[in-house]
């Protein structure tokens, strides 16, 4: 239950469209459900704007699949990451409805349609083909969430020229998350070129030296392009949740 449906909630009660009791039972799970093996935070979303997401490594498919039904019952986002092939075979046979996204390793339940939708244009930049499993999470992140996302691909610095060409569709984005791994150079040339804030991702994608990804992090904190934010190795959701609370609080 995100702020909106909560007021319409109140409201129904308020006019007598339905009843204390319907109502009740409506919210009865706030501010969270213990399913036996996780406590579902329900409240999340009133709290931050952002619902409880299922992580999949370290939890079995049936427990996935049960998460994922009790978060969709209370009308907001149902969204897993990290969820290995396997896992995601054994979901979708026990939830049909369910949407996989084998790149991103994500799944999740589709809302019906609705109104109030997050409509900024959120941009994910990646350096390299080798970065998709991570742009796509944050890109399928950003969907799930609400918000429009527009794709860059391939544009690293070892062809630079790429970037250039579509420099028009970053400074038109409200937001800018840029994933990469070898060095991590990219986020510094974009930020050096936009007027939006940018979101740094470095990728464990690279030659030994790269560290399974810790040199890109590092380049990224010590970029000298003023203002640029680093998440964690990999993090596309991380990069995906923070860029959306960006987003929303420009529109306000």
């Amino acid at each position: 239950m995100d702020e909106a449906a909560l007021r319409a909630l109140l409201e129904s009660v308020r006019t007598g469209a339905i009843s204390t009791q319907q109502a009740f039972e409506r919210v009865r799970a706030l501010p969270f459900e213990d399913v036996g093996f996780a406590r579902l935070d329900h409240h999340r979303t009133l709290r931050t704007g952002i619902p409880e997401v299922v992580y999949g490594e370290g939890k079995s498919a049936d427990q996935i699949a049960s998460l994922l039904q009790s978060i969709h019952a209370r009308d907001v986002p149902a969204f897993a990451t990290r969820v290995d092939p396997e896992k995601a075979a054994r979901v979708l046979s026990l939830l049909p409805a369910a949407v996989h996204n084998p790149v991103a390793r994500t799944l999740h339940l589709p809302l019906a349609a609705r109104s109030d939708l997050q409509r900024a244009p959120i941009c994910v930049v990646s350096a390299g083909t080798s970065d998709a499993a991570v742009a796509e999470e944050a890109a399928v992140t950003l969907e799930v969430m609400g918000s429009a996302v527009v794709r860059v691909t391939d544009v690293g610095v070892a062809g630079i020229h790429r970037l250039f060409d579509v420099l028009h569709v970053l400074r038109g984005a409200h937001v800018n998350i840029v994933v990469a791994g070898m060095e991590g150079a990219l986020p510094s040339v974009v930020a050096g070129l936009v007027s939006t804030p940018v979101i740094a991702v470095p990728t464990s994608i690279g030659y030994g030296a790269n560290f399974g990804g810790l040199a890109a992090l590092l380049g990224m904190l010590c970029s000298c392009a003023p203002g640029v934010t680093v998440v964690n190795i990999d993090n596309g959701f991380g990069a995906a949740c923070a860029a959306l609370l960006i987003a929303r609080s420009r529109e306000r």
